[in-house]
Protein backbone atom coordinates (compact mmCIF):
# COMPACT_ATOMS: atom_id res chain seq x y z
CA UNK A 1 0.00 0.00 0.00
CA UNK A 2 1.76 2.99 -1.08
CA UNK A 3 1.06 6.12 1.54
CA UNK A 4 0.71 9.98 -0.23
CA UNK A 5 0.25 12.91 2.42
CA UNK A 6 -1.23 16.56 1.03
CA UNK A 7 -1.70 19.90 2.35
CA UNK A 8 -5.52 19.94 1.95
CA UNK A 9 -8.54 18.22 0.78
CA UNK A 10 -8.22 19.70 -2.55
CA UNK A 11 -4.46 19.16 -3.14
CA UNK A 12 -5.77 15.21 -2.08
CA UNK A 13 -8.54 14.65 -4.44
CA UNK A 14 -6.34 16.78 -7.27
CA UNK A 15 -3.72 14.02 -7.26
CA UNK A 16 -6.76 10.83 -6.85
CA UNK A 17 -8.84 12.37 -9.48
CA UNK A 18 -5.48 12.90 -12.20
CA UNK A 19 -4.42 9.02 -10.93
CA UNK A 20 -7.82 7.91 -11.79
CA UNK A 21 -8.05 9.31 -14.78
CA UNK A 22 -4.78 7.98 -15.90
CA UNK A 23 -5.93 4.25 -15.02
CA UNK A 24 -9.03 4.82 -16.93
CA UNK A 25 -7.38 6.21 -19.74
CA UNK A 26 -4.39 3.30 -19.71
CA UNK A 27 -7.39 0.54 -19.52
CA UNK A 28 -9.42 2.04 -22.34
CA UNK A 29 -6.08 1.84 -24.61
CA UNK A 30 -5.26 -1.40 -23.62
CA UNK A 31 -8.98 -3.14 -23.58
CA UNK A 32 -11.13 -0.70 -25.60
CA UNK A 33 -13.10 -0.40 -22.36
CA UNK A 34 -13.06 0.70 -18.74
CA UNK A 35 -14.47 -0.39 -15.60
CA UNK A 36 -14.33 1.75 -12.47
CA UNK A 37 -16.21 1.67 -9.31
CA UNK A 38 -16.92 5.03 -7.79
CA UNK A 39 -17.48 5.63 -3.81
CA UNK A 40 -19.86 8.59 -2.81
CA UNK A 41 -19.38 10.36 0.75
CA UNK A 42 -17.61 13.81 1.79
CA UNK A 43 -14.76 11.79 1.39
CA UNK A 44 -15.12 11.66 -2.32
CA UNK A 45 -15.86 15.35 -3.34
CA UNK A 46 -12.39 16.60 -4.56
CA UNK A 47 -11.71 13.40 -5.73
CA UNK A 48 -14.73 13.42 -7.74
CA UNK A 49 -14.10 17.21 -9.10
CA UNK A 50 -11.18 16.32 -10.13
CA UNK A 51 -12.30 13.33 -12.33
CA UNK A 52 -15.23 15.16 -14.32
CA UNK A 53 -12.39 17.70 -15.30
CA UNK A 54 -10.23 15.67 -16.92
CA UNK A 55 -9.65 15.67 -20.58
CA UNK A 56 -9.27 12.51 -23.24
CA UNK A 57 -11.41 10.51 -21.17
CA UNK A 58 -13.73 8.25 -23.85
CA UNK A 59 -16.86 8.41 -21.29
CA UNK A 60 -18.61 6.27 -24.13
CA UNK A 61 -16.17 3.19 -23.23
CA UNK A 62 -16.70 3.33 -19.49
CA UNK A 63 -19.16 0.96 -17.32
CA UNK A 64 -18.77 2.42 -13.97
CA UNK A 65 -20.31 0.03 -10.75
CA UNK A 66 -20.73 2.15 -6.90
CA UNK A 67 -20.04 0.53 -3.54
CA UNK A 68 -22.91 0.78 -2.23
CA UNK A 69 -26.78 2.38 -1.28
CA UNK A 70 -29.11 2.19 1.92
CA UNK A 71 -32.07 -0.27 1.33
CA UNK A 72 -35.51 0.94 1.91
CA UNK A 73 -34.27 4.55 0.64
CA UNK A 74 -35.95 6.57 -1.82
CA UNK A 75 -33.68 8.07 -4.54
CA UNK A 76 -35.09 11.17 -4.11
CA UNK A 77 -33.49 11.31 -0.79
CA UNK A 78 -30.41 13.57 -0.34
CA UNK A 79 -28.81 10.68 1.33
CA UNK A 80 -28.92 7.80 -1.53
CA UNK A 81 -25.85 7.21 -2.95
CA UNK A 82 -27.62 6.85 -6.38
CA UNK A 83 -28.58 10.49 -6.14
CA UNK A 84 -25.41 11.46 -5.25
CA UNK A 85 -23.67 9.64 -8.07
CA UNK A 86 -26.51 11.19 -10.88
CA UNK A 87 -26.09 14.51 -9.92
CA UNK A 88 -22.08 14.68 -8.86
CA UNK A 89 -21.01 12.09 -11.52
CA UNK A 90 -23.35 11.18 -14.11
CA UNK A 91 -25.00 14.26 -14.71
CA UNK A 92 -21.26 16.47 -15.29
CA UNK A 93 -19.54 13.80 -18.02
CA UNK A 94 -20.89 12.55 -21.27
CA UNK A 95 -23.11 9.34 -21.66
CA UNK A 96 -21.32 6.06 -19.99
CA UNK A 97 -21.59 2.79 -21.81
CA UNK A 98 -23.05 1.51 -18.70
CA UNK A 99 -23.59 2.61 -14.95
CA UNK A 100 -25.19 0.20 -12.94
CA UNK A 101 -26.55 1.65 -9.85
CA UNK A 102 -27.19 -0.27 -6.23
CA UNK A 103 -31.15 -0.13 -6.48
CA UNK A 104 -31.99 -0.44 -2.41
CA UNK A 105 -35.69 0.29 -3.37
CA UNK A 106 -35.98 -3.05 -4.98
CA UNK A 107 -35.86 -6.78 -3.29
CA UNK A 108 -32.21 -6.71 -1.33
CA UNK A 109 -31.59 -10.64 -2.47
CA UNK A 110 -32.56 -10.34 -5.67
CA UNK A 111 -30.41 -7.03 -6.61
CA UNK A 112 -27.24 -8.55 -4.82
CA UNK A 113 -27.73 -11.35 -7.44
CA UNK A 114 -27.91 -8.98 -10.59
CA UNK A 115 -25.06 -6.73 -9.36
CA UNK A 116 -22.68 -9.72 -8.87
CA UNK A 117 -23.30 -11.86 -12.25
CA UNK A 118 -22.83 -7.79 -13.88
CA UNK A 119 -20.11 -6.89 -12.20
CA UNK A 120 -18.50 -10.81 -12.68
CA UNK A 121 -18.57 -9.76 -16.27
CA UNK A 122 -16.86 -6.64 -15.99
CA UNK A 123 -13.33 -6.92 -14.20
CA UNK A 124 -12.34 -3.79 -12.01
CA UNK A 125 -9.56 -1.64 -14.04
CA UNK A 126 -9.79 0.90 -11.30
CA UNK A 127 -12.24 1.20 -7.67
CA UNK A 128 -12.42 4.98 -5.81
CA UNK A 129 -12.88 4.07 -2.41
CA UNK A 130 -13.18 5.79 0.98
CA UNK A 131 -12.55 4.65 4.56
CA UNK A 132 -15.46 5.23 7.42
CA UNK A 133 -14.49 6.75 10.97
CA UNK A 134 -15.41 3.17 11.89
CA UNK A 135 -12.59 2.07 9.34
CA UNK A 136 -15.57 0.08 7.36
CA UNK A 137 -14.54 -0.11 3.41
CA UNK A 138 -18.08 0.53 1.19
CA UNK A 139 -20.32 -0.61 4.25
CA UNK A 140 -18.32 -3.18 5.39
CA UNK A 141 -18.57 -2.72 9.24
CA UNK A 142 -16.19 -4.49 11.67
CA UNK A 143 -16.09 -7.29 12.12
CA UNK A 144 -15.51 -7.15 7.97
CA UNK A 145 -16.75 -10.63 6.08
CA UNK A 146 -13.65 -10.94 4.76
CA UNK A 147 -14.46 -14.33 3.54
CA UNK A 148 -17.41 -14.61 1.69
CA UNK A 149 -17.18 -14.45 -2.65
CA UNK A 150 -20.08 -12.76 -3.18
CA UNK A 151 -19.56 -9.47 -5.12
CA UNK A 152 -22.60 -7.88 -3.22
CA UNK A 153 -24.08 -8.58 -0.07
CA UNK A 154 -26.42 -7.53 2.49
CA UNK A 155 -25.56 -5.61 5.40
CA UNK A 156 -25.91 -4.23 9.04
CA UNK A 157 -24.85 -0.96 9.42
CA UNK A 158 -23.53 -0.29 13.13
CA UNK A 159 -23.85 2.60 15.25
CA UNK A 160 -20.71 4.29 14.72
CA UNK A 161 -21.56 4.39 10.73
CA UNK A 162 -24.83 5.26 10.82
CA UNK A 163 -23.21 8.27 13.94
CA UNK A 164 -21.00 9.68 11.08
CA UNK A 165 -24.10 9.68 8.53
CA UNK A 166 -25.97 11.71 10.42
CA UNK A 167 -22.79 14.00 11.72
CA UNK A 168 -21.83 14.49 7.74
CA UNK A 169 -25.87 16.02 7.56
CA UNK A 170 -27.59 13.40 5.93
CA UNK A 171 -29.78 12.79 8.04
CA UNK A 172 -31.38 14.85 10.77
CA UNK A 173 -30.83 12.38 13.41
CA UNK A 174 -29.12 8.88 13.90
CA UNK A 175 -32.94 6.99 14.02
CA UNK A 176 -33.27 8.18 10.37
CA UNK A 177 -30.52 6.59 9.23
CA UNK A 178 -31.24 3.27 7.84
CA UNK A 179 -30.19 0.29 9.84
CA UNK A 180 -29.23 -1.85 6.46
CA UNK A 181 -27.84 -1.60 3.46
CA UNK A 182 -26.56 -3.34 -0.13
CA UNK A 183 -22.33 -3.20 -0.03
CA UNK A 184 -19.81 -4.99 -1.99
CA UNK A 185 -17.81 -7.13 -0.44
CA UNK A 186 -14.08 -6.86 0.62
CA UNK A 187 -13.19 -9.42 -1.72
CA UNK A 188 -14.94 -7.94 -4.86
CA UNK A 189 -13.44 -4.40 -4.15
CA UNK A 190 -9.75 -6.25 -3.94
CA UNK A 191 -10.55 -8.13 -7.00
CA UNK A 192 -9.91 -4.40 -8.68
CA UNK A 193 -6.46 -4.15 -10.53
CA UNK A 194 -5.79 -0.18 -9.23
CA UNK A 195 -7.67 0.81 -5.53
CA UNK A 196 -7.35 4.54 -4.94
CA UNK A 197 -8.77 5.37 -1.70
CA UNK A 198 -9.23 9.07 -0.72
CA UNK A 199 -9.31 9.91 3.28
CA UNK A 200 -9.64 13.45 3.92
CA UNK A 201 -10.38 15.25 7.22
CA UNK A 202 -9.60 14.89 10.93
CA UNK A 203 -12.33 12.97 11.58
CA UNK A 204 -10.75 9.83 9.78
CA UNK A 205 -7.14 10.20 11.51
CA UNK A 206 -7.99 6.83 14.41
CA UNK A 207 -9.53 4.77 10.80
CA UNK A 208 -6.22 5.77 8.68
CA UNK A 209 -3.80 4.53 11.31
CA UNK A 210 -5.84 1.42 12.46
CA UNK A 211 -5.97 0.98 8.46
CA UNK A 212 -1.84 1.44 7.91
CA UNK A 213 -0.28 0.56 11.79
CA UNK A 214 -2.06 -2.31 12.64
CA UNK A 215 -2.05 -5.75 11.51
CA UNK A 216 -4.71 -6.74 8.67
CA UNK A 217 -8.12 -7.76 10.82
CA UNK A 218 -11.64 -7.96 9.94
CA UNK A 219 -12.09 -5.24 13.11
CA UNK A 220 -10.17 -2.84 10.69
CA UNK A 221 -11.80 -3.80 7.59
CA UNK A 222 -9.82 -0.77 5.08
CA UNK A 223 -6.66 -2.94 6.77
CA UNK A 224 -7.08 -5.18 4.16
CA UNK A 225 -6.00 -2.82 1.31
CA UNK A 226 -2.47 -3.51 3.18
CA UNK A 227 -2.51 -6.56 1.26
CA UNK A 228 -3.60 -5.07 -2.48
CA UNK A 229 -0.62 -4.89 -4.50
CA UNK A 230 -1.42 -1.79 -6.21
CA UNK A 231 -3.52 0.48 -4.09
CA UNK A 232 -3.01 4.09 -2.84
CA UNK A 233 -4.05 5.84 -0.22
CA UNK A 234 -4.28 9.97 -0.36
CA UNK A 235 -4.33 11.32 2.69
CA UNK A 236 -3.93 14.85 4.28
CA UNK A 237 -2.77 16.74 7.05
CA UNK A 238 -5.41 15.80 9.29
CA UNK A 239 -6.20 12.70 8.43
CA UNK A 240 -2.50 11.59 8.51
CA UNK A 241 -1.68 13.49 11.80
CA UNK A 242 -1.77 10.32 14.48
CA UNK A 243 0.63 8.43 12.18
CA UNK A 244 3.77 7.34 13.50
CA UNK A 245 5.97 7.65 10.35
CA UNK A 246 5.75 10.69 8.23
Amino acid sequence: MDIRKFDSPRQLGEAAGKDAALHIREAIEKNGSANIILATGASQFETLNQLIKEENIDWSKVVMFHLDEYIGLPVTHNASFRKYLQERFLAKVPPLKAAYLVNGETDPVTECARLGQLIAAHPVDVALVGIGENGHLAFNDPPADFETDAPYIIVELDEQCRKQQMGEGWFPSIEDVPEKAISMSVKQILRSKYIICSVPDERKAVAVKNTVEQPVSNLYPASILQTHPACTCYLDKMSAGLLSTP
